[in-house]
């Protein structure tokens, strides 16, 4: 399903100080499946070395037009490549693909492309800003270059404003989600709920539980890298993961907003992923003043929204959303808890997970997963991680999209 996976990128490095980003960019291409070809201009080269690059992607390194093979080479790499990403792009380097320039191997292999190019400008103090380069990009963008950035920040110059390259990890997801586009989940609509709910007791303390969000983005980034549209609602425990690129994302706290954003949101999702691990009770009174350690409370406890169970009701309705997949986290008698929360729901298919392994579950970068279906079909997957996971849920979804 990652749409990185076998893909050949063409690696544009131009001469910038951000010339080290470029190394963690190539080096997360690689490790994503991509095949990357890394194509350094000669101002590059004052920044950083070819043997890094190699090293980094196990490929040879292209720099120099004059080479025996060099009439042919730039034809090679630009029709081969799934996608050129010039990273960092350079004023100079913007303004040569503006007028179509040819004069070394990375602007003669952007010209050559047959697939998407993309761009990642990085430039100092005004430059991205001056209206020549502002012309440049506007040039190059109705001729469909993709530009990715740049982010405002501090400069090597001293000087804070817009010009600073985009981070590696974010020109990543953004080739990711390009990639991605045409996918057997593309016009579709996903919602994914991901992380646990907190139920305050007083205004310092509340309950809440052990859910880190891991395998709700697992979820989100699966199904964003087979096309779909996705809306990721989170819970407060996941509110540091970063945002796989492409979801919309909306945070909450508690059940009861979790609960008002997901049946908002499924009135017009094509399928609905509820993994995140919504708190079950909340007090029955919120304290208005913090509760002193000397005054022991007496708690009481009242159930929150089901979730779940409305969403059920809705979909008797409307028929949204047309496919709706559990999650069961269990300490005990998993199967049958888990038989009983598929049935009870009207699940199109569950989860579950036994939260006691020590290598599942809660805090780890790994899950065991059983699934189940309501014709009483039980598929356990072996150990796997939470990414590996999410595909194979995803694969469920789209066959259950298709009728299958």
């Amino acid at each position: 399903m990652n749409p990185l996976q076998g893909k050949r990128i063409v690696l544009g490095v131009s001469g910038s100080v951000a010339a080290y980003k470029a190394a963690d960019l190539a080096s997360k291409l690689t490790q994503a499946g991509a095949q990357v070809e890394v194509v350094l201009s000669e101002g590059a080269e004052h920044f950083i070395a070819p043997l890094t690059f190699s090293a980094l992607t196990g490929r040879r390194v292209h720099t120099s037009l004059w080479t025996d093979e060099a009439h042919v080479l730039h034809v090679g790499l630009g029709e081969g490549a799934d996608a050129v990403v010039i990273a960092p792009c350079s004023a100079n380097t913007l303004a040569k693909l503006a007028v179509g320039l040819a004069d070394n191997l990375l602007t003669l292999t952007a010209l050559a492309a047959r697939g998407p190019v993309f761009v990642a400008p990085a430039m100092d103090g005004g430059m991205f800003e001056h209206p020549a380069t502002q012309a440049n990009l506007q040039i190059l963008r109705q001729r469909g270059v993709r530009v990715l950035g740049p982010a405002r920040g501090r400069m090597a110059s001293g000087l804070v404003g817009w010009g600073r390259m985009l981070e590696p990890a974010e020109i990543l997801g953004q080739l990711r989600l390009a990639l991605a586009q045409g996918g057997p989940l593309s016009g579709r609509h996903v919602v994914v709920s991901a992380g646990g709910t907190q139920e305050p007791l007083d205004p310092v303390r509340y309950l809440t539980n052990r859910s880190s969000g891991k395998q709700g983005f697992a979820l989100a980034q699966a199904a964003l890298d087979l096309g779909a549209r996705v809306s990721l609602v989170v819970g407060a425990t996941a509110a540091a993961l970063p945002t796989p690129t492409g979801a919309e994302r909306t945070d909450v706290v508690t059940a009861a907003q979790m609960a008002e954003v997901v049946l908002q949101l499924a009135q017009t999702a094509d399928a609905l992923i509820m993994a995140a691990a919504v708190a079950d009770f909340r007090p029955r009174q919120v304290q208005a003043q913090k509760i002193k350690k000397e005054r022991l409370p007496q708690l009481e406890l009242e159930p929150t929204p089901d979730i779940l169970l409305a969403v059920a009701e809705a979909r008797q309705r409307t028929g949204r959303p047309r496919v709706v997949v559990g999650f069961a986290a269990e300490s005990e008698n998993l199967l049958a808890n888990a038989q009983d929360k598929l049935k009870r729901k009207r699940l199109s298919l569950l989860v579950a997970n036994d939260i006691t392994a020590p290598d599942a579950g809660f805090a780890v970068e790994t899950n065991r997963v059983t699934l189940l279906w309501p014709d009483g079909r039980v598929e356990p997957l072996p150990l796997m991680t939470k990414s590996e996971v999410a595909e194979a849920v995803l694969a469920r979804v789209v066959g259950l999209l298709e009728g299958g």
